[in-house]
């Protein structure tokens, strides 16, 4: 049997092939929309595509799977739990076989075996693979979003982020159920997640990238609680805040995402090109370091930097319903534009040169900056009435340990609670090490705040200095 782990390190997400050497046959679970890894490696592994499946509706990044399955003719095995509101729109159109639990498929050699574990979401899926040449009982399971390596699956995502109302509890429910069967299984079966350290689909997931059962049920908080009220209140304490695009990536990806057949190429942008979108009111993206743009930027664009967590706040801050224009660099072109892609965002129009800076400014044009207090500066200005220093965590965090007499607005909520944000003053923003307090404050000077600025080091360099914390939780 052969085995190959994909792993997307922006979106924390995991994949699979898994193939059968001596039939040539190979499954590929839980795609993502980059389909040429799987492509590359089937055919050094000597091996054809010929199923795709995938665990759930995937709500942080767009499936391949439609994809996958109209390029190369693959059979595509979804769900058919969790009742019509959690069937596939496009199931039809690719010829999908649909399963749920006791069924089984076989590629090569392989067996499948489907169990139903609802929780996450009510259609999810978890495969046993079997294969039947060298033994009669699993190897392992491809756990999706169920079970992770020191976490589970978050069962409150459906009321946060899609707003299915009174799901919460109902989840949680399902999940410790789905937990107390699967728990009966072999130790030694190992545990292949969709998800590792750094996903919003869990609050404590690991970055080893796979697991057993035996170490799981031993080491795994989750396999720890035993009462179902208990588990409910466990794993839906502390829960990140899920960010607001993923109510749009389970309409998609239940829909069916469109078929791209390679990323967008975009036009390559001038300033006279930019001048015009300025005055447009377009969506400008500038995906420099948060101290380049600190240090000059053009008023108006708003600052992502293109690094690990560039996926997420594009998903937070940008309309799907619009065309985006990024400031990147030659180098980094394809993977920003791959990365808006991975979250379908397919509208990227243009992309300009940094350069395109320096010749804004060499042309006249004024260039906005972002002034960082230390620490310091920022506690002797906290009691000034001309002075608000603002939060912009999310809620978990802020309660854990905050600033005195210092509110909480997390980045990706800003545009909705502008009116409680003073425009008299300077604005101090901060977050936990100033990532995320950059792009606030690129944000709300694109809102038309003129006074922004914000903490180096955020919180942590805050606490680590001894200043004081007030707790909440």
């Amino acid at each position: 049997m052969i085995l190959k782990r994909f792993y997307d390190e922006k979106l924390a997400q995991a994949s699979y092939l898994i193939g059968c050497a001596a039939t040539g046959d190979a499954i590929v679970i839980d795609p993502s929309r980059d389909l040429e890894p799987y492509f590359a490696m089937a055919e050094a592994e000597g091996v054809e595509i010929r199923h795709v499946t995938e665990t759930h509706i995937h709500a942080d990044f767009v499936s391949g799977l439609r994809e996958l399955a109209t390029r190369t003719g693959a059979t595509a095995y979804l769900s058919s739990e969790g009742g019509p509101d959690w069937s596939y729109a496009f199931a039809d159109e690719i010829g999908a076989r649909l399963v749920g639990e006791g069924d089984e498929f076989m590629v090569g050699n392989i067996r499948f075996t489907v169990l139903h574990t609802p929780g996450h979401t009510p259609e999810h899926l978890t495969f046993l693979v079997t294969d039947t040449a060298a033994a009669d009982r699993p190897i392992g399971a491809l756990t999706g979003d169920f079970v992770f390596v020191g976490d589970v699956g978050r069962p409150d995502l459906l009321e946060k982020a899609a707003g299915v109302t009174g799901t919460m509890e109902a989840g949680a429910r399902d999940l410790y159920r789905s937990l107390t069967r699967f728990r009966e299984l072999p130790e030694w079966l190992q545990i292949w997640p969709g998800h590792g350290a750094g996903s919003a689909c869990g609050k404590g997931l690991s970055s080893i990238p796979h697991s057993t059962l035996g170490y799981e049920k031993r080491f795994n908080p989750a396999f720890a609680v035993d009462s179902e009220d208990a588990f409910v209140a466990f794993v839906l304490d502390g829960q990140p805040e899920p960010p607001v695009y993923f109510a749009h990536m389970k309409r998609m990806n239940r829909e069916g995402p469109a078929i791209l057949r390679g990323f967008p190429e975009p036009d390559t942008g001038t300033l006279q090109h930019l001048e015009a979108l300025r005055g447009s009111g377009a969506q400008v993206v500038d995906t420099r370091s948060a101290a380049d743009y600190g240090a000059g930027h053009v008023p108006g664009t708003l600052n992502i930097p293109l690094n690990r967590s560039f996926n997420t706040w594009a998903g937070w801050l940008l309309p799907y319903d619009a065309d985006l224009h990024l400031i990147v660099d030659e180098a980094h072109r394809h993977e920003a534009v791959r990365d808006l892609a991975m979250i379908g965002l397919d509208r990227v129009a243009t992309t300009f040169a940094p350069s395109v800076v320096e010749a804004w400014a060499s042309a006249g044009g004024e260039l906005g900056t972002v002034e960082l207090r230390t620490p310091e500066e920022v506690e002797w200005r906290t009691d000034r009435e001309d002075t608000t220093v603002l939060d912009v965590r999310g809620r978990t965090e802020w309660e854990a340990g905050h600033l005195p007499g210092v509110e909480a607005i997390p980045v990706g909520h800003l545009t909705r609670h502008l009116d409680r944000i003073p425009r008299d003053g300077e604005l101090i923003l901060h977050c936990q090490s100033a990532g995320r307090s950059a792009i606030a404050a690129s944000l709300l000077q694109r809102a038309g705040f003129t006074n922004v600025s914000h903490m180096a080091g955020g919180f942590a360099a805050w606490q680590a200095q001894g200043r004081p914390v007030v707790r909440d939780a």
